[in-house]
This record gives C-alpha cells, sequence and structure tokens, in this order.
C-alpha cells in the first residue's frame, strides 16, 4: 500500500479519535436547558441550536488552522454567530455558559469506535505520535480522561509549538522531536487540509479518516471510515 515501510505514525485528535462533535452535542444539550436556552430561542429542542453552533465551528476552526483568526475570537465568534443565526441578539450570551462549555466538553470520553483497540494494536509495532490543532489545557484534559495518553511517545499541540497544521512547520518539528523521516512517516486524520495535504507537502504518506463517508478527493490516495481498518493495512 506504502512505497516505504512506516516507523513513526502521527495521529490527529479531535474527530480522528475523540468524538469531538459528539461529546460536544452532549455537553451543549446539558447546558441548553441549564441556561433556560429552549426560552431564549424559543425551542423546546437543543437540535437547531447544535446543528448551528457545529457548521460555525466547523468553519471558524478552519480559519483557525491557518491563522486567520485567534483562539479569543473563535471562542467568541461561535456562540455569537450562532445567536445572530438563531435571531437572538448575541449580547445576551451568557459568558458562564462558554466556561462551563470549556470545563465539561473536555472531560467526555467518548471515542470513535475501536480507538482503544486500534491504538494498543500499533502501539506493539509502530511508534505512535500526535498532532493536534487543539487548545492545550483542553487536549491534555481530553487524552486524560480519555486514558489515551499512554499510546503515544510524542504529544504535538499547535499552541504550544506556536504553528498549526497544515503548516510545514509542525510536522517538521514533529517528525525531528521524534527522530522520523518522512519517508518511514505516516499521518492519521479527518481534515483534508490540515491533516492529509499539510502531511503529504511534507513528504509524509497519509489516510484520510472518514468517518461520515463523504466522496474521497482526487489528490486523496488512501481512506478509511472506520479506525479498525488500520489493523489490517498496517
Amino acid at each position: 500500500m506504502f512505497n516505504h515501510e512506516k516507523r513513526d505514525i502521527f495521529f490527529d485528535l479531535d474527530h480522528t479519535i475523540w468524538d469531538f462533535d459528539k461529546n460536544a452535542e452532549e455537553s451543549l444539550h446539558e447546558l441548553y436547558f441549564k441556561y433556560k436556552f429552549d426560552h431564549l430561542f424559543n425551542q423546546e429542542s437543543s437540535t437547531r441550536f447544535i446543528e448551528t453552533y457545529t457548521v460555525n465551528n466547523h468553519r471558524l476552526w478552519e480559519l483557525y488552522h491557518h491563522g486567520k483568526i485567534s483562539k479569543p475570537e473563535l471562542r467568541k465568534a461561535r456562540f455569537a454567530d450562532t445567536f445572530t443565526e438563531l435571531g437572538v441578539d448575541p449580547a445576551l450570551f451568557p459568558e458562564e455558559f462558554e466556561l462551563e462549555y470549556l470545563a465539561i466538553c473536555p472531560q467526555k470520553t467518548n471515542l470513535f469506535p475501536n480507538a482503544h483497540e486500534t491504538l494498543a494494536y500499533l502501539g506493539d509495532g509502530y511508534q505512535l505520535h500526535l498532532i493536534s490543532n487543539g487548545f492545550k489545557e483542553a487536549c491534555e484534559t481530553k487524552l486524560e480522561k480519555s486514558n489515551l495518553r499512554k499510546y503515544f511517545k510524542n504529544i504535538f499541540i499547535s499552541e504550544v509549538i506556536g504553528v498549526n497544521k497544515p503548516d510545514p512547520r509542525i510536522f517538521q518539528f514533529a517528525m525531528s522531536t521524534a527522530r522520523a523521516q518522512a519517508q518511514q512517516s505516516l499521518m492519521i486524520g479527518d481534515n483534508l487540509d490540515a491533516d492529509i495535504r499539510g502531511a503529504v507537502n511534507v513528504g509524509m504518506d497519509a489516510i484520510f479518516f472518514n468517518p461520515n463517508v463523504v466522496e474521497k478527493p482526487a489528490d486523496v490516495s488512501h481512506m478509511i471510515i472506520d479506525l479498525k481498518e488500520l489493523q489490517s493495512i498496517l
């Protein structure tokens, strides 16, 4: 499948191992009713709020990947834009909601199916590392609460390093620190731009994790829809 034997495997965290959308949905659903958003939005269900937030959050994270917005701007805009789209003045958004969300969500432990099983399997034959564009405090909490830290030799968090995927410098820093060669390295992630093309641009092979089964772009060589597939590929 690959031109070179692999030694080092680099994983993304959110949307690849840690099920960000599911954990966010649980957290937002709890807080929606705690803060009486059902009255504020005149919606008994939290569904529309969560769906609108999710679209905005994904859009803003893409901007953050490329350094077009800052961490505070991302955190402020994802809820402000959601309020605006739902026809409610964003000035009515309670700051305590954001603080509770940031405290609760990273403690959730929903992972994609077969995550622990696959990481344990790969750990027997490869050096595993993590490269995340997530924020430091949240990443560390997710790894601890979900019992994931034990699988990875190195944890690379963009906020700590100072550059985000797909910037080639974060991949180069990660490989240098891990003493890994690009030809012997593999990146696995869900984001076509940040994870897949970012890795390919520095000479690494990459596998697109595609649990939502969207159409595979022509420039993407390798794809899986379940982490368990890695056990037969590697």
